[in-house]
């Protein structure tokens, strides 16, 4: 396969309810095809349009864009919430083998009223951020139950497990990651954007701007570019997920590499990251052993060890 396959999304859309079963066991099929092909698919047609990606990008480039020291305040590891928070250049490691990835993030893992929140230069910041956060849960809901259906088992069996999206409870985040112009002479040897890496969670919906540079790796292990296609959302499988369907979907490595030499532009994605309930235990659905059991949060944490460790002083 060459190519990522669209699949049009608009029988179950948001704001669309009281789908005849028939038509969405369809649409599932779809998925399930798109899904064990590549592991990625682009969805048309969600309910989420290109002006709601656009404003929180807005939002977000005008946070990255502070000074360091307006940004350290909300960085990552300064909050009762694990993840939540800032991401400075170079901090990540997604590949552990290659040095820190060229890119900054600020993550979104909690609804919490009780959190801080930029304000100076970004007024609005945590409203566009909130507001893209619930938008996305409300779709993902949508898909995993799609998904159920693809492989014939109850609607609910992926959605009863994430209940808690946006809670402390839950490590489900909206990254707002932004790469800037790459200066040639100063990167290091293997360095690029993002480095090769899987997703830990269930799925994962990528919004991304017109910047190429995401590519994603084939079941054939051959690398094939995932570019920007307007009014889609790129969805991929993630490590829990292929685990949960015993390798029935196959969480994909991607990565994104450096813009072609005195290419100067500026890449933005918003990635929501859905991630099952901190407690549930995720065993396969088919009732084998293929994998042992694991409860999602155990397994959440033991990954971000392998992506920060190795940049402790960074």
């Amino acid at each position: 396969m060459d190519s990522i396959p669209v699949v049009d999304f608009d029988l179950y859309k948001l704001g669309v309810n009281n789908v005849n079963d028939e038509a969405l066991q369809k649409l599932g099929e779809e998925i399930r095809a798109a899904f064990t092909g590549v592991g990625f698919v682009y969805l048309k047609n969600t309910g989420i349009d290109d002006d709601e990606v656009t404003r929180t990008m807005a939002i977000s480039r005008d946070f990255f864009l502070l000074p360091e020291e307006k940004k350290l305040p909300f960085s990552r590891g300064s909050y009762p919430e694990v993840n939540h928070g800032w991401v400075c250049m170079e901090k990540e490691s997604l590949n552990p083998r290659r040095p820190g990835d060229l890119k900054e993030a600020f993550n979104v893992t909690s609804l919490s009223a009780d959190l801080k929140w930029p304000t100076e230069g970004v007024e609005e910041f945590r409203t566009v951020q909130e507001g893209f956060y619930v938008r996305c849960t409300e779709l993902c809901l949508r898909v995993l139950r799609v998904m159920a259906l693809g492989l014939g088992l109850e609607s609910d069996v992926f959605v009863k497990a994430h209940k808690l999206i946006g809670s402390e409870e839950n490590g489900s985040t909206l990254r707002s990651l932004y790469y800037p112009s790459v200066k040639t002479e100063d990167v290091k040897q293997d360095q690029i954007r993002c480095g090769e890496h899987s997703d830990y969670g269930s799925i994962s919906l990528v919004f991304q701007s017109n910047q190429g540079g995401l590519q994603v790796r084939g079941r054939n292990g051959q690398f094939i570019s995932a570019p920007y296609i307007p009014g889609t959302v790129l969805i991929n499988i993630a490590d829990l997920m292929q685990r949960w369907t015993s390798d029935v979907f196959v969480s994909a490595v991607h990565r994104v590499l450096l813009p072609p030499s005195g290419d100067s532009s500026v890449r933005q994605s918003l990635v929501f990251f859905v991630q099952p309930d901190d407690n549930a235990i995720i065993t396969c659905c088919d009732g084998s052993n293929k994998y042992p059991p694991v409860k999602s949060v155990d397994y959440l944490l033991g990954r971000f060890k392998e992506t920060y460790d190795s940049k402790q002083n960074s």
